[in-house]
């Protein structure tokens, strides 16, 4: 196995551990990852992950053994990732990121290529002081094509996406987050427990307003949707919902919340 899951309470930790190759992605590892988040996703007794790359790398793109051997219709099958394709290695391309829990991205190391937009993918990143970002698939020939021109922009803005698409250079950490492509930037030996915190005042909150909260986020990156329509009929379930009930009678109470 190449992905390892870890649970503890309603926290999980999801590692992808193929160090030899910095982690990078094969059909093997991708399809093991895509179902290990889908099985998060699913799980009712799981509420937030941390998602990271075992050794000093987070994922240094595809396996470049293996992409290389792709046609064009080949590359595309992947992006569209049906069920039963055997190269599969977008587990979390932009048509499949449809979590309704968050995912925190711990990156430790090098997140490049496909590994950056695995880590853009996540809902939060949160970056080591030495890790190194970029996306240089134009320096192969090809661009960054499993969400990284959308969500490079989306995070960073259109003029610095293009920079930094174009020239294919890496960033470090602290220029990722002035950037804003991550959310904080901690020492490497402390990046996973800083996740872990993160992830506990999470778990702490009504999973079902979390994820209708997620939602109408999304809706307003969405140019199908009305987001602000997404986020009052969100806002309306949520009354009807036990974790109203248990959120309001807690506050009144004067105790925490158990949901």
């Amino acid at each position: 196995m190449t992905v390892k899951i870890e649970k503890k309470n309603s926290v999980w930790t999801i590692i992808h551990s193929r160090p030899e190759t910095r982690n990078a992605m094969n059909p093997e590892s991708a399809v093991q990852l895509y179902n290990a988040f889908q099985e998060f996703d699913v799980d009712n007794s799981a509420s937030v992950a941390v998602f990271w790359g075992e050794g000093g790398a987070f994922c240094s793109g595809w396996d470049l053994k293996h992409a290389s051997t792709l046609s064009g219709s080949e590359a595309l099958d992947v992006y569209n990732f049906p069920e039963q394709n055997e190269n599969i290695i977008a587990p979390m391309g932009p048509s499949r990121l449809q979590l309704s829990k968050p995912v925190i991205a711990a990156i430790n190391g090098f997140a490049l290529g496909g590994g950056l937009e695995l880590a853009m993918a996540c809902h939060i990143r949160i970056a080591s002081s030495n890790a190194k970002m970029g996306l240089p698939e134009v320096s192969l020939g090809v661009i960054p094509g499993y969400g990284g021109t959308q969500r490079l922009a989306q995070l960073v803005g259109k003029g610095k996406a293009i920079e930094m698409i174009t020239t294919g250079s890496m960033i470090n950490a602290n220029q990722a987050y002035n950037y804003r492509l991550v959310n904080n930037v901690f020492e490497a030996e402390e990046l996973i427990s800083k996740c872990k915190e993160l992830c506990y005042q999470i778990a702490k909150n009504s999973p079902n307003a979390i994820s209708a909260a997620i939602k109408s986020i999304n809706a307003g990156f969405d140019s199908s949707l009305n987001g602000f329509e997404v986020e009052i009929n969100s806002f309306g379930n949520c009354f009807e919902t036990k974790d109203f009930i248990e959120g309001t009678s807690a506050f009144l109470e004067k105790r925490k919340p158990n949901f």
